[in-house]
This record gives structure tokens, sequence and C-alpha cells, in this order.
């Protein structure tokens, strides 16, 4: 079944009963992820959800295949973040069909905005990057409350499938220069499990509503390393004052709020976390330019600033060990 066809959809919703005989019913394809085929639907009560159908194969030019099992990983995670996010911050689950490979979720009413597409119109508060920095400090500091939750999330196969072989891997197939770096990356993260980790930490998962937050797309949620999401999301933050010029002090700016903000909620709990974040961040910064899914918006010219720009922080011969002094001279690399 394909639910972008609003004729299956439709007729599925009857057959299943998740909705009520013949009740008329609208629906829109929303673009931008790779993944999943998602749905938003109107009811006639006028209630939204949001429907989403696991790809087997993610919609990239390279090669790039995961089972659609996954989104199940997403359910769960919907259900047991609501006790560990700030209030309103993660959406509501309304079902999760496990044969179909489908899960919806209430809808965040309209207005609301996708947070990378303000970013990239150079719509950059500090508030919303202080919200973000301390959602992830929250949920990963009140994950380690709950003991359960790393019996629940040990299975990291999806976050090596998804995330450290079409990121780390692949880009070091591509740059043997950062090679080492990158495969001692991996054994690193593998041997932590710390507490919960996002794995897809990105302003494009994100939706501003009411000048708040909302935190979507759960799909590698495991139990591993925390410095993971720092880089995954500083990353976005640095490559943005790579790309928008005229706002390159502003994002850097936000991109050392960002680790204030979240460092406060951690301080003491992860060991090395900031030497590794930073070696995560690195990572991160040359697999958006030579991994599987590359940043859309960086022209070829600055993919290549950005490769050299890394290439020559990683071969450096003093080890950068804070964040600061990553952000500062990766900004002059630019």
């Amino acid at each position: 079944m394909d639910i972008e066809q609003p004729a299956e959809l439709t007729s599925y919703l009857y057959q299943k009963a998740l909705v009520t005989p013949n009740e008329r019913i609208t629906a829109q394809v929303l673009t931008g992820g790779v993944s999943n085929r998602t749905v938003l639907i109107t009811r006639a009560n006028h209630e939204q959800w949001v429907i989403k159908q696991a790809l087997g194969k993610l919609r990239v030019k390279a090669d790039w295949f995961s089972d659609p099992v996954r989104i199940h990983r997403e359910a769960q995670a919907l259900q047991c973040l609501g006790a560990l996010a700030p209030t309103g911050s993660v959406p509501e689950l309304i079902f999760d069909d496990v044969d179909q490979h489908i899960i919806a979720m209430r809808a965040v009413p309209q207005p609301h905005l996708n947070w990378k597409s303000m970013l990239l119109q150079g719509q950059l508060e500090l508030q919303h990057v202080a919200q973000f920095a301390n959602w992830l400090g929250l949920v990963q500091r009140n994950a380690l409350a709950q003991p359960q939750l790393k019996a629940q999330f040990a299975d990291r196969a999806f976050f090596e499938n998804l995330r450290l072989e079409p990121y780390y891997r692949y880009t070091a197939s591509r740059i043997p220069k950062a090679a080492a770096f990158l495969h001692q990356l991996i054994e690193d993260t593998l041997v932590r499990h710390d507490t919960l980790v996002h794995g897809d930490f990105s302003p494009k998962n994100v939706l501003v509503y009411q000048d708040r937050l909302v935190v979507l797309d759960y799909e590698v949620i495991h139990w591993g390393d925390p410095a993971f999401d720092v880089g995954f999301a500083l990353t976005h933050l640095l490559s943005k004052a790579h790309h928008l010029v005229k706002q390159r002090a502003a994002f850097a700016a936000a991109a050392q709020h960002f680790w204030q903000s979240y460092a406060q909620h951690v301080e003491g709990l992860f060991g090395d976390l900031e030497v590794r974040a930073v070696r995560h961040t690195l990572a991160c910064l040359l697999a958006r330019v030579d991994g599987r899914s590359p940043l859309e918006y960086l022209s070829d010219d600055e993919r290549q600033h950005q490769r050299d720009g890394v290439l020559a922080l990683i071969q450096a011969p003093i080890l950068i060990t804070t964040m600061n002094e990553l952000i500062e001279r990766f900004v002059h690399t630019l």
C-alpha cells in the first residue's frame, strides 16, 4: 500500500476502523523527508493527523536501504518521551500498525513553521536555539532516571544503518585522509551506553508553533553516546554559518549558545563528553558534504571549502578539546 495515494489511504483508514465509516477525509502529501512517505490528513471534525509509512529504500541518489520496521521504534519513543521532554514538545501517538509499518501522530496545529526553513531564510532567534539545546539536555539527563529505557532502546541496528554507515563509514570510503579518524570514532561511539540518543537531532525535524519547538522523527533513537546528538545538531548551525555569509557571526554565536545551554543540563554526567562532541561535530561537518545525505543548500564550492577546512582541523598537530575552540577555528577557516 502507498499512503501517498489518497484512495488507498482512505480505504485503509476505513478498513482498519481508524476513522468513522464513510467519513470525509482530505489528504496532503508532505515533502522533504527521505525515509518515509508522510501525509497530513484532515478529518471531518477538523482533527489533523500526520501519517508516516517507512520506506525500504530511502529517497536519495545513493543506494541506501533500511528495514521499515524502524518506524515502530519511533512509536515507542513517542509513548515514553512525554515524561522526559518539555511539555508539548513531543507529538501524541495516535496508532501504530506493525503489519503495514505505518504510524500516525496528532499534527502540530497551524500556523507553524519548519525551523530549518526559518534558519535558511535568516530567521535566527537565540531563544529557539536555547529551547533546542534545553530539550536535548533535559531528555538525556531525565532518561537516566528511567533505567528501563536502556533495555527498551538497546538495539542500535537502525542507528548504525542510518547514521554510522551512511555518514561516517561512507565518508571514510570517499575521503581516505579522514578514514582513520572516522573509523576510530565509530569504534568509540559503539562502546558508549550512556543515555537516550535522538540520532537525528536536526532543525529539519523541528516545528515552531507559538514560538515553542516541537521535536519530530525518532526512528534512530537508541541508548548510546549523547555526544553524537550534540555534533549532529551543531553541524547544522555551523554549516549555515558557512552558507549564510552575512549572518556568519550570528550563527557562530548561536552554536556557542547551544553548547552553553546544553552543557548546563549534563555537566558531570557523561565523562569526557565535550571532547567526544568536538569529534562528532567534525565528523558530521565532513559527512554532510561527502556522506550519503549531503546538505542540499551547500554549493559545490561550499562543499569543497567545508571539506578542506574540516580536514585541516582533523589533521592539525594539536587536537581541539573544547567546543568554543572548535567553533572559533571552524569559522576562521571560512
